[in-house]
């Protein structure tokens, strides 16, 4: 199978779609797949034997870290040097209007994945009159898809309730090898300032904020003998610097690999406030080291984490529900640690491999239903020739 993939971000970037990407090229190299990635600039030349086309983008003012990457001249040609059995819109805005013209030019089936709620955070950036226009763009281009994948039960649930068809449930893997609770580091509590007596709390995300890190600055101060650790950036760390300043934080910028893996399992709690989630990998991935988590009861949490078994879930936008689910968990430890083991063990059943060869089943109905109503329009010309 020949597999064009378009997206608006990739590495150097951090963050769920990247992690997605990655793991689905090195799948498709490793069974025999071609694949080509659009990306904006910046990326690798290519990634997992896959030819990656840079586009330029435009940095968003309030997040340059993100670029929207307007439709360019060529792509369609280069699309059609590639000859693809199937065109992907992995997580795009402004480059959907593209792939959904390629697509139409080449005649291939167009599939799309819905990763990131962009309405959702209309009202975090003071764009929220922008909110029902961009609902109208993306339904427009999931449309006109043959199916659009959906994260969790909340993103299908939520869209279908915007208009959005053909909708499918889609997870994400976790890779339980590189996030494992044997990662656990005395010395790296060490580096980060953690007091003997201390539990340590991990936020590992964009510092951005409709992750709604308000609430970590409302409810952690309150909360005694705990250090707060943000791993990941963004536009809202130097005021977060600000808010938390003398409280028993640690700013540890982006992490990568084992150094990742052994934050996650060096801490005692994960905190996700985040309510405009569609999915919550970084839930998976604290999962899979071993760590209970505490979320927002919205978007891809509710599917994620099994309240009282796994972690717990509270009120979205309620600091006060956020810091008591906490301290309900930091004064049962032997009930904490039950649910790491718990977490764990569900994560588990969440290979990427699994849910790869998931989405490669719906490639193939793609093409097939694709391949189906080609026929049928051929039938009907036949029949007009008569």
């Amino acid at each position: 199978m020949r597999i064009a993939l378009i997206s608006e971000t990739f590495l150097p970037n951090v963050n769920g779609v990247v992690t997605t990407l990655c793991h689905l090229l090195e799948y498709l190299r490793d069974h025999g797949h071609e694949a080509l990635l659009v990306a904006p600039e910046g990326a690798p030349s290519d990634y997992a034997g896959a030819k990656i086309i840079p586009m330029r983008g435009v940095p968003l003012p309030s997040y340059p870290e993100l670029r929207l990457t307007p439709p360019q001249l060529g792509l369609t040609a280069q699309l059609r040097r590639f000859n693809p059995d199937i065109v992907h819109l992995a997580g795009t805005v402004a480059l959907g209007l593209a792939g959904r013209h390629a697509a139409r030019q080449l005649r291939v089936p167009l599939v799309s994945a819905y990763h990131t709620d962009f309405p959702a955070y209309t009202a975090h950036y003071g764009l929220g009159a922008l909110r029902s226009l961009l609902y109208s763009y993306l339904r427009w281009v999931h449309n006109s898809c043959l199916v659009t994948l959906c994260p969790s039960s909340a993103t299908i649930s939520s869209l279908r309730a915007h208009g959005f068809r053909r909708l499918r449930l889609w997870g994400r893997g976790v890779d339980t090898e590189r996030f494992h609770p044997r990662y656990r580091s005395q010395a790296w509590r060490e580096a980060v300032g953690v007091g003997q007596d201390e539990r340590v709390l991990l936020y590992v995300g964009r510092l951005a904020p409709e992750k709604r890190l308000d609430l970590l600055v409302e409810a952690i101060p309150l909360i005694p003998n705990t250090r707060l650790v943000f791993v990941g950036d963004g536009p809202a760390r130097p005021l977060l610097e600000q808010q938390l300043r003398g409280a028993a934080v640690h700013f540890a910028g982006y992490l990568r690999g084992e150094e990742l893996a052994t934050a996650y399992a060096s801490s005692d709690l994960f905190v996700f406030p985040s309510d405009t989630e569609t999915f919550g990998q970084v839930i998976q991935e604290a999962m899979a080291s071993g760590l209970p988590v505490v979320a927002a009861r919205a978007g891809g949490s509710i599917d994620l984490v099994h309240d009282g078994t796994t972690g717990r879930l509270f009120a979205p936008g309620s600091a006060v529900e956020l810091r008591a689910q906490i301290d309900e968990l930091l004064a049962a430890p032997l009930w904490a640690r039950a649910m790491g083991t718990a977490g764990r063990r569900l994560a588990e059943r969440r290979s990427w491999p699994h849910v790869i060869a998931d989405l490669l089943h719906y490639y193939t109905q793609a093409i097939s239903r694709a391949e189906r109503h080609q026929h049928r329009l051929r039938g009907r010309l036949i029949v007009g020739e008569r």
